[in-house]
């Protein structure tokens, strides 16, 4: 995308690595990973790959996770957006 931050790159591959891994958006992760709640300290896990915030998608076939879209470099209800995009894509 015209003027995103070089950084995105890996933000998008470490989102979908994060929504592959643990078979979820990366949204979800946000409530569950803060102070005092369950998944408190997984973004420091798996070599500081995990992300928190949206724009990874889990991709499915017949229920199991095949891979994974991650989207970044806009702000993250853009990124969710477009990769909600990808995902539908997918599905079609």
């Amino acid at each position: 995308m015209d003027d995103a931050l070089l950084a995105s790159i890996d933000i998008a591959q470490n989102k979908a690595y994060s929504a592959v891994s643990l078979k979820m958006p990366t949204h979800e992760l946000a409530n569950a990973s803060q102070p005092n709640e369950s998944l408190f300290g997984i973004h420091s896990t798996n070599d500081d790959r995990i992300v928190i915030f949206g724009g990874g998608y889990p991709l499915r076939v017949d229920g199991d996770v095949v891979g994974a879209v991650g989207v970044s470099g806009g702000a993250v209800e853009e990124d969710r957006t477009v990769a909600e995009a990808g995902v539908e894509a997918f599905e079609s």
